[in-house]
């Protein structure tokens, strides 16, 4: 098992976002989580990061106690979370963004040559600015960025959003290159068919809580349905 977590609970202010959540993920597994807008599903991600404070539970990574363990810290271990809206920095030209990503100076298998290699479009877009980028080179900008880390466990929040389908499949084209790097992968979809499909096991959130956990050979449609929508 690569990462346990154990009755989270956390908190903005008065406000409880995520209740007695129980999930792991094992070494080279990928698991979905899906849930509609406002589940948790990106605060769950965060938690996991070191970007949300205020919590409680047990988050154990490769069986180390990382609950009270800051973003820096925990990303120099090899989590890497690829946010939400790829979040690229606009003064920085492409590679600057890239190289970013290796500043936690960890040792592996990505590095600008590997990245480039993966996504050749980014090696020709190199210099140019972030926004000047279509939507699916950010997103394998974002993608490269996070790579570069080298991780064990990349965190992927809705990185099909907003992309075109073509985008679309040369994002997720790329999880087999990451999965034979050595990464295990949390991906976090509205879209479920894709993540069913994507993914080796998933849950489903709502309103903070898990719903329902398993293989994707095991669970219906009916009891997906049932999880996600709460009827």
């Amino acid at each position: 098992m690569l990462l346990e977590v154990e009755s989270l609970d956390c908190f903005y202010g008065d406000f409880q976002p995520l209740f007695d959540v129980d999930f792991h993920i094992d070494r080279g597994e990928t698991v979905a989580l899906v849930g509609a807008n406002g589940a948790g599903k990106t605060t769950f991600l965060k938690c996991l990061a070191g970007l949300i404070e205020r919590k409680r539970g047990t988050i154990r990574f490769d069986g180390i106690d990382i609950g009270a363990l800051p973003a820096e810290t925990i990303a120099r271990m090899g989590l890497a979370l690829l946010p939400e809206g790829r979040r690229l920095f606009a003064s920085l030209t492409v590679e600057e963004n890239l190289l970013l990503g290796a500043r936690v100076r960890r040792p592996g298998f990505w590095n600008l040559d590997t990245v480039y290699a993966r996504f050749p479009l980014l090696a020709e877009r190199r210099r140019q600015m972030p926004q000047t980028l279509s939507g699916g080179e950010q997103g394998m900008a974002a993608i490269g960025r996070a790579l570069m880390s080298n991780p064990r466990l990349l965190l992927c929040d809705e990185i099909s959003l907003g992309l075109s389908p073509v985008a679309i499949e040369r994002a997720y084209a790329s999880f087999a290159d990451i999965r034979s790097a050595g990464a295990s992968i949390v991906l976090v979809e509205q879209n479920v068919q894709r993540a069913v499909a994507t993914a080796d096991r998933l849950y489903c959130l709502l309103e903070g809580r898990i719903t329902l956990e398993g293989s994707k050979r095991e669970i219906r449609n009916e009891q997906l349905a049932r999880a996600y929508f709460g009827t």
